[in-house]
């Protein structure tokens, strides 16, 4: 990890959600306090558990959030990007790091400790309020990744995935539609909560049925109606 001097601080937070209401003198003095950081991708920001030392405040990049267990086993809770911030909760309660955050890619990091956040909070309780609000989004998600794993399969999981794909990444061929794949087997199993073999079988299993044409990361959805048809069928 690598600290670069202060440039272009204050454009960084006015274009993040939580100091997006100030005004430049306001940000101005929040940028005084805040130090960037560079972080090369698959470096950790910081490992759960660890005391938390301030909020990370995304300027370019994509940053992973997950928790492990304790066979080694990553659930992904969140991929945020530029103008996120993150680690909003434990530099208000005082508590360790919930999850642990890595850098996806390449990425720059405004950083502003834990002292220097709380104290511009109490001059500008608006930012206190703006960052209830993200906790509360946060949580609305935590709380669907729950539900998800609880009460949806593998299977239907990663139809739900195939199907966004399709939908917001799909390209119209004479085969069907095609997209690669974002991620590796891995890394899939990781956001949706199970094992490589697994992803892998089901995939084979889609594509034995006639739903889609799978060449590593290519994919070729056939029937994309019949496909999300799947996604109404009981566990």
């Amino acid at each position: 990890m690598v600290t670069v001097p202060r440039t272009d601080l204050v454009a960084v937070l006015g274009k993040t959600g939580l100091f997006s209401g100030l005004s430049p003198a306001e940000l101005q003095m929040l940028a005084s306090r805040t130090v960037r950081k560079l972080f090369s991708a698959g470096e950790l920001l910081f490992s759960e558990g660890e005391p938390c030392s301030g909020l990370h405040v995304i300027a370019q990049g994509k940053v992973r959030i997950f928790k492990t267990s304790m066979g080694g086993r990553e659930q992904v809770l969140a991929q945020n990007g530029a103008g996120d911030t993150v680690a909003e909760l434990p530099v208000f309660d005082g508590g360790p790091y919930p999850a642990s955050a890595t850098a996806i890619e390449d990425a720059e990091i405004a950083f502003i400790s834990r002292r220097d956040f709380n104290a511009f909070c109490l001059e500008h309780p608006e930012v206190a309020l703006k960052v209830l609000s993200v906790v509360g989004s946060r949580l609305r998600r935590l709380v669907g990744i729950i539900e998800e794993l609880s009460f949806t399969t593998i299977r239907q999981r990663l139809i739900s995935v195939l199907v966004k794909l399709a939908q917001t990444e799909g390209k119209k061929t004479d085969r069907g539609i095609e997209f690669l794949l974002p991620a590796t087997h891995q890394e899939l199993a990781n956001q949706l909560g199970t094992v490589r073999e697994l992803i892998s079988r089901n995939l084979m299993r889609l594509q034995a049925e006639g739903l889609l044409d799978v060449d590593a990361r290519q994919i070729v959805v056939k029937d994309l109606k019949e496909l999300s048809a799947q996604l109404e069928l009981a566990p």
